[in-house]
């Protein structure tokens, strides 16, 4: 079938105008925001979804992600305040709130803010002591996420956090601050030690006084004790006294031969009882002792004697032997004597 003039300007015009309706109709994804521009100058932002733009005259600029990113920041180096070098890394987190600002404000946005923040924790642990760097990382990102954030708002960028990673000291000053850490752990360690030693000595300095005090109590209550019991036995020994007083000036003679026998026993049971005492010598007149007996016998009789017998009478007193004379051999006058030169032989 052959085409004539006017059927060959219908299709190109159909192909023009589908041409045209695919130049005019963008589709923007969600998360992200394209900037219009109409010969070159900045007109709207679109939004995502389905958008159309006058074809030849209007072209997208800039695809802008608005999603939260993430920018890692390479290891460098810090001086710190005390002079101390240390190597810090870190990763920032930021969002593109408004994307003509992002895309016409700055020049190669990552870039831009990766320096940004290099700088800013260079100044930010430069201020900072060593100690102060490695326990206080908290305070560092607060001021880094400060400092960053005011400094990108005029790209319309939002920095929502910015993280210290690793913080890394030089070999020999990881070392000191061992030994530091060592020296401190055993200063803690001894003065624990002398104030344990120290409490250990009050409190048995406190047990021994009151040892002590208990003690010289227990010696008080006893030489109390000792006292009555020497006063109980001193009025006892007074009455007994009183009562053998009182017996002998009514005229009975047996209350002195049980004074007298008592004491002479307890003489005996003393000498006999001494741990020097080896040889007892006895008196030869032993009817005096068995006198005394007998008298103690004569009173015991009277006190716990039977009731309907007579008093018994003492047991003779036994004479002492009398001690056998030595006497020499006769001496034979037939037997010669060694001694007398005069005997003949």
């Amino acid at each position: 079938m052959l085409f004539g003039g006017f059927d060959i300007v219908v299709i190109v015009l159909v192909i023009f105008v589908i041409l045209v309706l695919f130049a005019g109709i963008k589709t923007v994804p969600q998360g992200y925001r394209y900037t219009i521009e109409r010969f070159g100058r900045y007109t709207r932002t679109l939004e995502p979804g389905l958008n159309l733009i006058t074809p030849f005259i209007e072209r997208v600029g800039a695809r802008m992600n608005v999603m939260e990113q993430v920018l890692n920041v390479p290891t460098q180096e810090v001086i710190t305040k005390d002079n101390a070098s240390v190597s810090a890394d870190a990763v920032a987190f930021y969002q593109v709130l408004n994307a003509a600002q992002s895309a016409y404000q700055v020049a190669n946005l990552e870039n831009a803010i990766l320096n940004l923040t290099m700088t800013n924790i260079r100044s930010v642990m430069g201020s900072m002591d060593l100690d102060e760097l490695l326990s206080n990382r908290d305070a560092i990102n607060d001021r880094l996420l400060r400092v960053v954030d005011e400094a990108v708002q005029p790209w319309g960028i939002k920095v929502t956090r910015v993280e210290i990673k690793d913080i890394q000291p030089p070999r020999d000053l990881v070392d000191a601050m061992a030994r530091q850490m060592k020296a401190e752990r055993e200063k803690r360690a001894q003065v624990l030690e002398a104030e344990g030693s120290r409490n250990a000595q009050i409190l048995r300095a406190e047990g021994a006084k009151q040892s002590a005090i208990l003690q010289a109590e227990g010696q008080r209550e006893a030489a109390f004790r000792n006292a009555e019991a020497r006063e109980r036995l001193a009025e006892a020994e007074a009455k007994a006294t009183k009562m053998v007083s009182e017996a002998i000036a009514a005229g009975d003679i047996q209350a002195i031969n049980y004074f007298v026998a008592q004491k002479y026993t307890e003489a005996l049971t003393s000498i006999g009882s001494a741990s020097n005492s080896k040889i007892v010598m006895m008196p030869m007149e032993a009817s005096s002792i068995l006198s005394s007996l007998g008298g103690i016998g004569a009173i015991a009789r009277e006190v716990f004697g039977d009731a309907g017998n007579s008093p018994a009478t003492p047991p003779p007193v036994p004479r002492p032997r009398p001690a056998p004379v030595r006497s020499t051999p006769p001496i034979n006058p037939s037997t010669p004597n060694p001694f007398n030169p005069d005997q003949e032989r």
